[in-house]
C-alpha cells in the first residue's frame, strides 16, 4: 500500500516533530501496532487518536503531530476494534469510558503495554471518541531513577498501616507506587506475598525477582468488579502486602483502614493534592453520623502521604516534586488526642518536622536550576494548600 513521505512540521527542529515516516492512505488494524510502535521509538510518552484530528504524540511536556492527514471516522473504527474490539462503539453509545491497559508483543521476548482510556466525544457535530494511550515503561522505574527523597524511602517498609500517594491525574502516583513496590519485591529479607488490585493494571513486575517476594496482580474489573471486594479478597489470601490501586469511595477507603489494623501494609492512591487535604477528602467520604469513628480509625492506620505534581524539567523530560508527611506514634497519639476537625490547621504546622512541604520541594528544584520560574511559583502558590 502507498505511504506518505514523512513531514517535518517545524524546520531545523529535531525528529519529534517528524510524522509516521509509514503512514498508510487508510489506517487498517494491522497499521495500528506498527504505528504505536513507532510512538515509542519517538519517545513519545503519551499518544492522543481522535476522529477528524490528526494522531498527536506528547514529547517531553509537548504535542507533535504523529500522522500527516487526520483520521476520518472508518479509520478511528480501526484503532478502536484493535485496542478494544468490536463492542467499542457500542459502549461508548451507552454512556461508558473505557479504561483498559494494552500490549503489544513484537517477538517473544519484548513487550510494550499502554495504559488506554476511550471516551466518546463530539466532533464535527456528531459522536466520535478519543483514545488517550499512555506509554508504560516495560518494567518499574526505581527509587534511585526517580529522585525519591532518602526520608521517603527510609519509611516506606512500614511494618503494618495504611500509605497513601497522592496527585491530580497525570502526576505521576502509579509510577511512585510501582518503583515503590519494586523496592519492596528486591529487598535484601524480602517482602513475602505481595496482592495488587488495579484498574487496570499498568506495570508488570515479570522482570522483577526477590528470592523471598511474590506478586500476584488482579485488574479491576476484568478478574474482581471493584476495590473493595479486592480488599476483601485480599484479606483471605493471607498477604503481607496490599496495593490497592485508587481509594476513591468509602467502601475502599474503610475496607484498606480494616486491612491496614488486622497486621497488613497497605499501599493506595488518591486523587487529591496536599497531605492535609488528603486526610480531609478521605474522611468526606464517609457519612456523617461515622465520620469521627472512620476519622480516627484512619488516624491509627495511617503511617505517610506522599503528594506529587510532576513539571516541566530544564532540559527536557518532567520533574516529580513532592510534599509529604510522616505518621509515626508522636504525630498519631497527638492527632488522635485532637477533635478530627482540627487536624487539617494542626497538620499544616507539623508538615516541615514530620515532613516536607511541596513549596520547600519545589524551591530546591528551582535553585537547584531543575525547573522554570512558572511551575516553581504555580506550586509554591499551591503547595500545601490544605
Amino acid at each position: 500500500m502507498a505511504t506518505r513521505q514523512p513531514i517535518s512540521l517545524l524546520k531545523g527542529e529535531n525528529n519529534a516533530a517528524e510524522t509516521w515516516p509509514d503512514e498508510p492512505v487508510r489506517f487498517l488494524e494491522e497499521h495500528v501496532d506498527p504505528f504505536l510502535l513507532w510512538c515509542i521509538e519517538k519517545g513519545s510518552s503519551d499518544v492522543t487518536i481522535q476522529s477528524d484530528r490528526p494522531v498527536y504524540n506528547e514529547i517531553s511536556g509537548k504535542l507533535y503531530p504523529g500522522t500527516y492527514r487526520p483520521l476520518d471516522s472508518a479509520e478511528m473504527a480501526s484503532f478502536l476494534n484493535r485496542i478494544y474490539g468490536p463492542e467499542a462503539l457500542a459502549k461508548l453509545a451507552s454512556a461508558d469510558d473505557l479504561d483498559l491497559s494494552y500490549e503489544i508483543r513484537p517477538d517473544r521476548y519484548e513487550r510494550h503495554r499502554f495504559r488506554v482510556n476511550i471516551t466518546a466525544v463530539l466532533s464535527k457535530g456528531r459522536d466520535a471518541a478519543q483514545i488517550t494511550m499512555r506509554v508504560l515503561p516495560s518494567e518499574p522505574p526505581t527509587f534511585s531513577q526517580l529522585g525519591i527523597e532518602e526520608e521517603i524511602i527510609k519509611n516506606w517498609a512500614p511494618r503494618q498501616g495504611m500509605i497513601v500517594v497522592t496527585g491530580p491525574t497525570g502526576s505521576g502516583k502509579t509510577t511512585l507506587l510501582a518503583a515503590g513496590i519494586r523496592h519492596l519485591l528486591e529487598g535484601k529479607h524480602g517482602c513475602g506475598k505481595v496482592l495488587s488490585y488495579e484498574a487496570p493494571i499498568e506495570y508488570t513486575y515479570d522482570a522483577v525477582t526477590g528470592p523471598h517476594s511474590v506478586i500476584a496482580q488482579t485488574e479491576i474489573p476484568r478478574h474482581l468488579p471493584d476495590f473493595s471486594r479486592g480488599v476483601r479478597n485480599a484479606l483471605r489470601r493471607k498477604p503481607e502486602i496490599i496495593m490497592v490501586g485508587e481509594s476513591r469511595d468509602r467502601e475502599t477507603i474503610s475496607a484498606s483502614i480494616e486491612a491496614g489494623q488486622t497486621g497488613h501494609t497497605v499501599y493506595t492512591t488518591t486523587h487529591t493534592t496536599g497531605v492535609a487535604a488528603t486526610i480531609r477528602r478521605m474522611i468526606s467520604t464517609f457519612d456523617p453520623d461515622e465520620r469521627s469513628e472512620r476519622a480516627y480509625a484512619l488516624m491509627e492506620t495511617l503511617r505517610m502521604v506522599i503528594t506529587q505534581a510532576l513539571v516541566p524539567k530544564i532540559g527536557g523530560g518532567r520533574l516529580g516534586v513532592r510534599e509529604w508527611m510522616v505518621f509515626d506514634d508522636r504525630v498519631r497519639e497527638k492527632l488522635l488526642d485532637m477533635d478530627f476537625n482540627q487536624w487539617s490547621p494542626e497538620i499544616q504546622r507539623m508538615i516541615d518536622q514530620y515532613g516536607q512541604t511541596m513549596e520547600k520541594s519545589a524551591t530546591q528544584a528551582f535553585e537547584n536550576g531543575l525547573i522554570e520560574r512558572r511551575p516553581y511559583l504555580m506550586l509554591t502558590q499551591a503547595g500545601g494548600a490544605g
